[in-house]
């Protein structure tokens, strides 16, 4: 009786498609070459030149992924955006301790990596980090039938980046009641509450992709697929300015859960929900999805993407600046006494 004979590619992983999708992105990520890159992808690790401009350098470094839009871009066979998605929210959570990015890596797994996806993933990836100055110097393909269900692919990534010790955000020992919270939009959904857009878009509303969100005039996919914004471009000067004592990104958790993160245990912030329209997207998958208020403002951003806070003295002119940046910045609210946690009125 003859033994069964098995290859890597009958079990359900093909290296050649691995290798197609590498020769795809090779210039993708080239592009993203900065001054401090001394390395291709192919090694096993990439190289970065640590000589810095700051005094007193400290790296920042954080991780993320996209969640559940990613089958939010399979259904809509729209790739690229997920990419810079995943680069921004990244570049975000660093932001909020003043860092700038210096370079990235990413992660892609799929049950098969089809790569014309992985181009168009990885492409949004390179216009995300060209943008901010930041290079992609590495990352990892991986190809795992039986763990991903068939057409599915997930991304996540990961973030370095740098700060002056003198510019570190936040400062807690400056901080007291009376402080400023500054908004500054969001572009849609960000990157969560996905699962709770999908069963109303899809299961309970039935729309399609093509269809537009009742009450706007966008399609699905271009509602829920909307690029979460990068804020490095209009924040990151404020803050070589020592401007702002602290930043929240409102990622998953919300208004709710991410202020406090930044805020002393004696203050609370006190935001004045009357200051900004809630978008119509959010209003649709509150009112279709039966969700009230404090879940929703635990869920989704609601239309803030970030929350500075800025002594009162200062508020005026970083307004002025941002406004000056075209950033439709606006006051939120302030800080109170309380125990670290938000309040809304």
């Amino acid at each position: 009786m003859s033994e069964a004979k098995v290859s890597y590619a009958s079990s359900g992983v093909d290296i050649n498609r691995q290798d197609e999708a590498l020769k795809r992105i090779k210039p993708l990520v080239k592009a993203t070459k900065t001054p401090g890159v001394r390395s291709d992808i192919g090694l096993f690790g990439g190289l970065y030149d640590a000589r810095f401009s700051e005094a007193k350098p400290i790296l920042v470094s954080s991780m993320d992924g996209v969640g559940t839009k990613m089958k939010v871009a399979r259904r809509a066979g729209i790739w690229d955006t997920v990419g810079q998605d995943l680069v921004n929210h990244c570049i975000n959570d660093i932001l909020v301790q003043g860092a700038r990015p210096l370079f990235f890596l990413d992660y892609i797994a799929a049950q098969q990596l089809e790569p014309v996806v992985i181009e168009q993933i990885v492409k949004g990836m390179a216009t995300a980090c060209k943008e901010a100055g930041s290079a992609l110097i590495g990352g990892e393909l991986a190809e795992m039938p039986g763990v991903y269900a068939e057409g599915e692919v997930d991304v996540a990534g990961t973030i370095v980046g740098v700060v002056d010790e003198a510019d570190l955000l936040p400062r807690l020992d400056a901080m007291a009641e009376g402080d400023v919270l500054i908004g500054l939009p969001s572009s849609g959904l960000h990157t969560n509450g996905y699962s709770l857009a999908r069963k109303v878009c899809f299961e309970l509303e039935k729309l399609d992709v093509n269809d537009k969100v009742p009450g706007t005039d966008r399609t699905v996919a271009d509602a829920l697929l909307a690029i979460h914004r990068s804020y490095l471009t209009p924040v990151m000067p404020l803050v070589k300015a020592r401007q702002l004592v602290a930043m929240a990104h409102i990622t998953g958790g919300g208004l709710t859960d991410n202020i406090p993160r930044v805020l002393p245990k004696t203050l609370d912030a006190e935001i004045d929900t009357a200051t900004w329209e809630i978008p119509a997207l959010f209003r649709f998958l509150m009112e279709k999805g039966g969700l009230g208020i404090d879940d929703a403002r635990q869920a989704l951003n609601l239309g803030v993407g970030m929350v500075l806070v800025v002594k009162p003295e200062l508020a005026g002119d970083v307004l002025a600046r941002l406004h000056e940046a075209e950033e439709p910045a606006w006051v939120l609210g302030r800080l109170v006494k309380g125990a670290g946690t938000v309040r809304y009125r």
